[in-house]
C-alpha cells in the first residue's frame, strides 16, 4: 500500500468519504439519542412503574438483546412495508439501531438506579417528595452520572455497529469504501482509510467523554460498568 496512493484516493473521493462520514455520525448520534430516551423510560418504568407493565418491558429488553441487530434492521426496513410502514434506508437504520440501543441502555440505567443508596430514596420521601419528583430530581440525574462510563461504551459500539447499515444501502463510511474500492480496485488503501477514520472517531469520543465524566462523576458512587455481551 502506498501512502501517496491512499492520499490521492482520499483527495479524489473526498466528497463521497464526507457523505459517508456525515451519515455515520448522523446514524450514531440519532440512534444513541433514541436509545437514551427509550432506555431511561424503560429503566424508570421497570423500577417505579406499574407492576403489570414490568414483565412486558423485561420481555422487550430480552427479545432485543437475544436477537442480532442486523435481523432487527431487516425487520424494520424489509418487513414493516408489508404492513404499510415504509421508511427510507437511513431512517430505518436509525430506528432499528435506536430500538436496539434502548434495550441495552435501559439495563445500564436500571443498574445505576439500583446503585443509588436506598437511604437517599428514603430521605427524599421523608421530605415529602412524590414518586414522580423522586424520579425526576434524584433517580434520573444520579443514574445518568453513575452509568456514564457505560453510556460512553454504548456510543462507541453504535459508531462501529453503524457499519451494518451498509446492508440497508445507507451510504455510511463502509458503504462509501465499497464504492470507492469498486472504482479504484485499491481495496487495501480504501479500507485502511476507513479503519483510520473509525479509530480516530472512537478516540475522540472516548477522550471527550472522559473529560466530561471527570466533571460529573459522583465520588465513591458507581455501578459495575456494563458492556454488550453474549446473552
Amino acid at each position: 500500500m502506498g501512502i501517496l496512493n491512499a492520499f490521492q484516493i482520499l483527495v479524489r473521493y473526498h466528497e463521497l468519504f464526507l457523505l459517508g462520514l456525515r451519515n455515520t455520525l448522523t446514524l450514531t448520534a440519532t440512534a444513541f439519542a433514541i436509545g437514551f430516551a427509550l432506555g431511561i423510560a424503560i429503566a424508570v418504568l421497570r423500577e417505579f412503574g406499574p407492576k403489570p407493565l414490568r414483565p412486558l418491558l423485561a420481555a422487550y429488553v430480552e427479545l432485543i438483546r437475544g436477537t442480532p441487530m442486523l435481523l432487527q434492521l431487516f425487520i424494520v426496513y424489509y418487513a414493516l412495508p408489508s404492513i404499510g410502514i415504509v421508511l427510507p434506508p437511513l431512517a430505518a437504520a436509525i430506528l432499528g439501531m435506536g430500538l436496539n440501543s434502548g434495550a441495552y441502555q435501559s439495563e445500564y440505567y436500571r443498574a445505576a438506579i439500583r446503585a443509588i443508596p436506598r437511604g437517599q430514596y428514603e430521605a427524599a420521601l421523608s421530605l415529602g417528595m412524590t414518586t414522580r419528583q423522586l424520579v425526576e430530581v434524584l433517580a434520573i440525574p444520579m443514574a445518568v452520572r453513575i452509568a456514564f462510563p457505560s453510556m460512553v461504551n454504548e456510543l462507541v459500539y453504535l459508531l462501529k455497529y453503524s457499519s451494518i447499515a451498509y446492508f440497508l444501502t445507507v451510504v455510511e463510511l463502509t458503504y462509501a469504501g465499497k464504492i470507492v474500492g469498486a472504482e479504484t480496485f485499491a481495496y487495501l488503501e480504501v479500507y485502511t482509510i476507513i479503519a483510520i477514520i473509525y479509530f480516530a472517531l472512537s478516540m475522540v469520543i472516548v477522550r471527550l467523554c472522559k473529560f466530561i465524566e471527570s466533571k460529573i462523576r459522583v465520588p465513591g458512587l458507581g455501578a459495575p460498568e456494563a458492556t454488550r455481551g453474549v446473552v
